[in-house]
């Protein structure tokens, strides 16, 4: 209910790290540099899978996937970053704060599945490596990365359908950089428990799940490792599946670091406690996405090849 002075929220002020000027460029040529790579990195991946017929395999299909994914998820909230530090006041509309976050949650569940669905992918490459062709077919594989974003896109809109369902009728000063979905319902002047039930269950779905399902797919895979006899054999066998092993230590171990570790409960570091909460969540979210493209392809020879085909069959073009 709105009070007799209080308005409904049309728009949310973003209040980023405008208490600290100084750090805002500093940041402004960081961030930046990071988008960068990740576009940069991520692009070249896309292309080489889709332009190199010795990558249209299932392993290759979900990483190309996952690029993409990694680049709309960035491109979601990282302009409207960079344009806060150059700003004073940042403000976002009611409704263009609801598709960011809606775009930011659906990248991240969907992300959360994709990893699952390529640990499937090589534990069958590993474990089943003659069903191979037959289990991981093109009917199966698109089918999976299709159910990934759908499942994402489900989730997001079920999550931000609930958030913009509620009263905002005070604060409307979001204390990050974005519109982060926890930032919002605080401002919410209505009971939130069933946004955090929700929530809540979401987790469960979308990182406990596929945590769970990864964890036994590794066991399967690194007990296949260890039966074979020859150490180069064992070497070959792992290295089909270290590089995404890594993206995901990775991206679930900067989403424990973030949510575990221990907050300040000394009220005069609150400000610092608050500031380093809003960095080390911003980072996280550019972290994964972008030493993705740099593990993928620094420790993978197909890759590699492949773009040094490119660049080469571009250089002897012009």
């Amino acid at each position: 209910m709105e009070g007799p002075n209080q308005s409904a929220v049309t728009e949310f002020v973003l209040l980023g790290l405008s208490a600290h000027p100084k750090l805002e460029k500093t940041f402004f040529v960081l961030i930046l540099s990071m988008y960068l790579v990740i576009l940069l990195g991520n692009g070249v991946l896309i292309l080489v899978t889709i332009h190199d017929s010795r990558l249209h395999t299932p392993m290759y299909f979900f990483l190309g996937n996952l690029s993409f994914l990694d680049i709309c998820y960035t491109t979601s909230s990282v302009p409207l970053v960079l344009d806060g530090f150059l700003i004073p006041r940042k403000t976002i509309s009611f409704s263009g704060c609801a598709v960011q976050m809606f775009l930011s949650f659906a990248m991240g569940a969907t992300e959360c599945v994709l990893l699952g669905m390529m640990a499937f992918d090589r534990y069958v490459a590993i474990c089943n490596p003659l069903r191979y062709p037959v289990v991981m077919s093109k009917a199966a594989y698109v089918p999976m990365a299709a159910s990934s974003w759908v499942a994402g896109g489900i989730n997001s809109l079920v999550q931000i359908s609930l958030a913009v369902q509620l009263p905002f009728c005070g604060d409307n000063v979001i204390n990050h950089f974005i519109c982060e979905i926890l930032a919002v319902l605080k401002l919410a002047c209505a009971d939130i428990s069933i946004n955090v039930i929700s929530m809540g269950v979401a987790n469960v779905i979308f990182l406990g799940v596929p945590v769970l399902f990864i964890s036994i797919s590794y066991v399967f895979i690194i007990a296949t490792i260890l039966r074979i006899p020859s150490a180069e054999g064992r070497r070959k066998a792992f290295s089909t599946c270290s590089a995404h092993l890594t993206v995901v230590v990775i991206f679930y171990g900067t989403i424990l670091f973030m949510y575990a570790k221990p907050k300040s409960k000394d009220p005069l570091g609150a400000d610092k406690q608050d500031v380093s909460d809003k960095l080390i969540s911003l980072f996280y979210g550019l972290l994964t996405p972008m030493l993705n493209p740099i593990i993928y392809s620094l420790r993978n020879k197909d890759v590699k090849t492949a773009v040094r085909y490119i660049v080469a069959q571009k250089h002897f073009t012009q």
